[in-house]
């Protein structure tokens, strides 16, 4: 095991085939496929990684994310070919616990045209994620980004008369560049401390991993069920029917079914696409409009919602990326470049 300052590059290089039997049946030869043997700590992340050289730091790509079932454990290639010199390494990610990872997946964004509540804006159509990322369970909150960043912004603190409004609360009145100067801030402070892989970075979610996020698993109005009346949104969501008009401590209210807080109120969060059309048909890893004049994407309900339709799971909104309000903030994702 050959230990380095940000990671730990654990198990044999493989430069040859490792053979393996595809399928169990009669008349099927065998498959070449190059391996791994992991051996780490059981239950933590890992990356596993390939390259064919050596010689450039920067040729690394991700294969494939993996929490470590047993160790040593081998872990096999079946995306290339087993043959050449390719070689592997698998980067023990140090993951804050706060953040979850979210698998790779296809599901349907957008909204159906007879979901009450819906805007002209959420056609239909489907998304292919074919890359994992970690999202943060909650938006940023004040504490963290007056952390990275030296100060905080946000209008609901208790200098401003809101002593119900701690640090806990998420940030807001923070722009687009306000919160991309912050996820690069953050990525340069964790790859100096060693606590980040290179080729990783902190960074917003595009809109589609965030409708993905949100929706986890669901194609209901809401990630708990479509609620026609409202009646369990208040469970979920801090909107303008229980939110007194502020902001809350994150995590407070019940999660979704993946664990993620404060998706459907609370403050609205900046995504990294340009405001513009969905696309039609099949897309695959959707990054948004190329260009655009100067919105930028918002998603999820917040504090002054009303009604609660504007927290549904497909809402869409856009704001100038200069633009502050004390209704937005942010969350971050953490994925390879």
């Amino acid at each position: 095991m050959r230990t380095l300052r940000w990671f730990f590059l654990l198990g044999i290089l493989s430069f040859c085939a490792v053979p393996k039997p595809a399928v169990a049946q009669t008349g099927v030869g065998m498959h070449l496929y190059a391996g791994i043997t992991i051996t780490g700590v059981v239950n933590c992340v890992y990356a596993i990684q390939t390259t064919t050289d050596l010689s450039n730091p920067n040729s690394w790509q991700d294969l494939a994310i993996i929490t470590l079932p047993s160790s040593p454990y081998l872990y096999f290639d079946t995306q290339n070919p087993a043959c050449g010199n390719r070689f592997y390494r698998a980067v023990l990610q140090l993951v804050m616990t706060n953040m979850i990872y979210i698998s790779p997946g296809t599901f349907t964004m957008g909204s159906p045209t007879n979901e009450v509540g819906r805007y002209a804006d959420e056609d239909q159509h489907t998304v292919v994620l074919t890359r994992g990322f970690y999202i943060g369970k909650y938006p940023v909150r004040q504490a963290e980004y007056l952390a990275i960043m030296g100060n905080n912004p946000s209008y609901f603190t208790p200098a401003n008369g809101y002593p119900e409004c701690t640090l806990n609360c998420p940030v807001e009145t923070v722009s687009w560049h306000d919160a991309t100067n912050y996820c690069g801030k953050f990525t340069r402070q964790e790859l100096a401390a060693g606590r980040l892989a290179p080729g990783w970075q902190y960074r917003l979610p595009t809109e589609a991993e965030w409708e993905y996020a949100c929706r986890a698993g669901t194609t209901t109005r809401f990630s708990y069920g479509d609620d026609p009346d409202y009646s369990n949104l208040a469970a979920y969501a801090w909107y303008k029917s229980n939110s007194s008009v502020v902001t809350h401590t994150v995590g407070y209210l019940k999660a979704n079914p993946w664990g993620l807080y404060d998706m459907h109120g609370n403050v609205c969060e900046w995504c990294q696409d340009w405001y513009g059309e969905y696309p039609t048909g099949t897309v695959t890893d959707p990054q948004g409009p190329t260009s655009g004049v100067a919105h930028r994407v918002i998603r999820g309900g917040n504090y002054f919602s009303y009604p609660g339709s504007y927290c549904r799971s497909a809402q869409r909104a856009n704001l100038a990326a200069t633009n502050t309000r004390k209704d937005t903030g942010f969350r971050i994702v953490l994925a390879p470049l």
